[in-house]
């Protein structure tokens, strides 16, 4: 393959990804990686941030044991330039980069110099991958505010999902603005990938009012384990290797991806300045803007849905708030009652789980429904399905008036002959009554 990185442009401000996840153990290092080391061999020049809190994992990956990390970068002990280790393909790489936090405490004339590399540094490439801490440390959140596209990593284990979902609903709480993306890491194949991320899309819609984004996924790969135990990345193999294609694959999901998002102005180093001279409100994960921007309302309707369902979640008197909750979501919805608002109605009453309703709650629902359908339009009630909804409903009941009181009848019974029928029993009854007899 021929070596493109001359011919690249270099933008003003490279696209920035946090590789992240909610828990450790899902391959976030692995995949940030080998994409870095994809996207290098594919000509763009690119930097990833090593963003551990712990170990250098990225550096440890390669078999490669740093000397300086940013933190001596932050003590004034070297240059930013000094600590970059160069990998394959060109790839720099910067370890320790969580140490960028402490310039939120330091002396603002300190941190504005390290601030002040890093942005000349970053606009040197096209791309630059944070791979954030585990967990829902504030370094991790602010690394992922700082990038304009999250990547969420998340495996088939119920508990990484979980995770990645308190991840997320942290993130939505703290005012990010922006749609994370999923890879799915460790699948048995496409089937089970998707099915992953379905289940981690639904709860977010279902509980955040948030539509996620599937970027794509990484298949269970022996080739891929062994590559992590021998300290030899997936990505350095042929191009031809299945294990290496697919980082290739998921490069070309990630162009994609970026390209539907529009370039940001500022890049990472911008970010921590914010949050270093106290306008990004020390808040992680406010999606890049800043304290004062007007509120989105779009956002802040699915913040107020994730507190109103926490609400409801957490209340001892549950069946009451839930009804007027309902109550007043629906006066709001009918103050303007048009095509949206009937398609809001159907979506929502289409989404509801009716299977785990009992046979008879569901008999009786499907009647109230059919009482409302005929008040909504009777024309468009079909005449079998009108005669259901005006029928009233009547429990069996024991004609006296035509047959008199029960004793009678079932002394009646019980001297009448063996063989006459009961049709001509009722038939002389009634006939007798109205003989006055």
């Amino acid at each position: 393959m021929t070596d493109s990185r001359t011919s690249r442009h270099i933008p003003k401000q490279p696209r920035t990804l946090a590789i992240t996840g909610g828990k450790g153990g899902v391959g976030k290092t692995s995949v940030a990686l080998n994409l870095s080391l994809t996207l290098a061999r594919e000509g763009y020049r690119v930097l990833l941030l090593d963003g551990d809190t712990d170990l250098a994992n990225v550096s440890i990956m390669l078999g490669r044991y740093p000397e300086r990390t940013l933190a001596n970068v932050m003590a004034g002990e070297c240059s930013l330039r000094d600590v970059i280790m160069e990998a394959e393909w060109g790839l720099h790489i910067i370890p320790g980069a969580s140490g960028v936090e402490q310039c939120v405490d330091m002396a603002a004339e300190e941190s504005l110099r390290v601030l002040k590399a890093l942005s000349r540094l970053e606009k040197n490439y096209d791309y630059v991958i944070t791979d954030t801490a585990s967990g829902l440390q504030k370094t991790g959140m602010h690394m992922i505010a700082a990038a304009e596209l999250a990547c969420v990593v998340v495996t088939p284990d119920p508990a990484s999902l979980t995770d990645a979902f308190s991840l997320i609903k942290l993130l939505i709480r703290r005012g990010y603005r922006r749609t994370p993306s999923v890879l799915v890491n460790m699948a048995q194949g496409a089937s089970q990938a998707r099915s992953v991320f379905q289940r981690l899309d639904a709860a977010a819609v279902r509980h955040l009012g948030l539509q996620l984004h599937y970027l794509g996924a990484i298949w269970r790969d022996e080739t891929l384990r062994q590559s992590v135990m021998n300290q030899r990345p997936v990505a350095l193999l042929p191009a031809s290797d299945p294990s290496s294609r697919q980082f290739r694959t998921l490069a070309d999901m990630l162009n994609v991806r970026l390209r539907q998002l529009p370039l940001r102005k500022a890049g990472i180093a911008a970010y921590w300045h914010r949050v270093s001279s106290g306008s990004a409100d020390t808040a992680p994960a406010s999606g890049g803007g800043q304290a004062k921007t007007p509120k989105d309302p779009a956002q802040e309707c699915k913040r107020l849905t994730a507190e109103l369902g926490e609400i409801l979640a957490d209340s001892n008197d549950k069946p009451l708030l839930r009804y007027e909750a309902f109550q007043g979501l629906f006066a709001l919805l009918g103050r303007k009652m048009d095509a949206d608002a009937i398609e809001i109605i159907q979506t929502g009453l289409a989404s509801l789980n009716w299977d785990k309703l009992e046979k008879e709650q569901r008999e009786h629902m499907a009647t109230h429904l059919r009482h409302l359908a005929a008040e909504v339009d009777p024309a468009a009630v079909p005449r079998k399905a009108e005669a259901i909804v005006n029928k009233p409903e009547r429990e069996p009941y024991y004609d006296r008036i035509s047959f008199g009181e029960q004793s009678r009848l079932i002394r009646a019974l019980k001297e009448q002959p063996s063989n006459i029928s009961l049709d001509q029993l009722l038939r002389s009854l009634a006939d007798t009554d109205k003989n006055g007899s």
